[in-house]
């Protein structure tokens, strides 16, 4: 039986963007830039978990998924709150998964859906489409055909190993995933798991890079990509659009650890820290965030300071005492 090898043209817009991205994470300085920062480490694997779930119609609020992780109690809905503790763990152990193991994927999975669904671990047996809302972008492969279309990916990334770059490998993968939609749920979280696993394995780095946040910003991109590449018949649109969404994600991260590096006070790091970027927030929303009371303190060590250095900006500059004023993190 003739090899599986999942459809794609290599273009020189990929070939670019995997020169920028490398160049990008030789300027980080690889995953020990991230050593000294473990709070940055932790916000980013929290908004990896809290965006992936959210692609997934997952309710909670990123300050409720640091909560569920924190061990603290959240009002929500328990299947919700559980999807946030397994991820929390699936992304815990991945450092010690083997991307190029299908036994380790199935594993992820178990871990992913655990207490959630009676066949967590264990590839589906019914059909299933792949959906965007109410919008069945298509039909996945039957379930008899899954675990040899599995094998032959697997299989065609051990043989694909040192002979394509990893970040096109991720991206091919990540796509192929998709389309054999190889379980009865959780394919989506999954995929974006493993992705992260194939580029960590390339640079460690990627175990602090929320790509997941990136792909929640762009989630109608993401799924038009996926739609495009089914109705073209390779994964070329999806290739380049997660290296485009990779090389902007690095770009974050620079100017997270420039942030963390530049000698500003620890009050505005905390702000920082505590803000996503380009989500506004009501002055009340950061103190909530900051547990602060005093609307003094607050004004006087984070916001006016964030403000004077260009970190945070209002949406409204012109009327700065408007009542829909909010605040943006740079």
């Amino acid at each position: 039986m003739e090899k599986y090898k999942p459809p794609y043209t290599i273009s020189e817009q990929m070939l670019n963007l995997v020169s920028a991205i490398s160049e990008k994470a030789g300027k980080i300085e690889s995953f020990r830039s991230f050593d000294s920062k473990p709070q940055l480490r932790r916000n980013n694997r929290i908004r990896s978990i809290h965006s992936s779930l959210k692609i997934e119609a997952n309710s909670l609020s990123l300050d409720e998924v640091r909560d569920v992780i924190d061990g603290k109690a959240v009002i929500g809905q328990r299947t919700e709150i559980q999807e946030v503790k397994n991820a929390y763990e699936a992304y815990r152990h991945l450092s010690e998964m083997d991307p190029f193991s299908m036994d380790d994927l199935l594993k992820a999975h178990g871990i992913m859906e655990q207490y959630l669904k009676p066949d967590a671990g264990r590839f589906r047996l019914g059909n299933e489409g792949v959906f965007h809302g109410d919008t069945c972008i298509f039909m996945a492969p039957p379930p008899d055909l899954v675990p040899s279309l599995m094998t032959g990916l697997f299989d065609w990334m051990k043989m694909a190993e040192g002979k394509i770059h990893p970040l096109l490998m991720s991206a091919i993968f990540h796509y192929e995933f998709v389309f054999i939609h190889p379980f009865s749920d959780g394919n989506g979280r999954t995929a974006r798991l493993w992705h992260t696993a194939l580029l960590m394995q390339w640079n460690p780095l990627f175990a602090y890079i929320p790509l997941e946040s990136q792909i929640e910003r762009f989630q109608e991109d993401y799924y038009n990509a996926i739609s495009r590449c089914h109705a073209a018949g390779n994964s070329n649109y999806f290739i380049e659009f997660m290296l485009e969404k990779i090389n902007e994600i690095l770009g974050e991260a620079m100017e997270q650890l420039q942030t963390a590096d530049s000698g500003i006070s620890l009050y505005v790091k905390r702000l920082l820290q505590v803000m996503e970027p380009q989500v506004p927030y009501t002055a009340y929303e950061i103190m909530n965030l900051l547990h602060l009371r005093s609307k003094e303190t607050f004004r006087k060590n984070y916001l006016n300071p964030a403000m004077e250095i260009g970190a945070v900006a209002m949406t409204i500059p012109d009327k700065p005492n408007s009542r829909n004023q909010r605040y943006i993190r740079r």
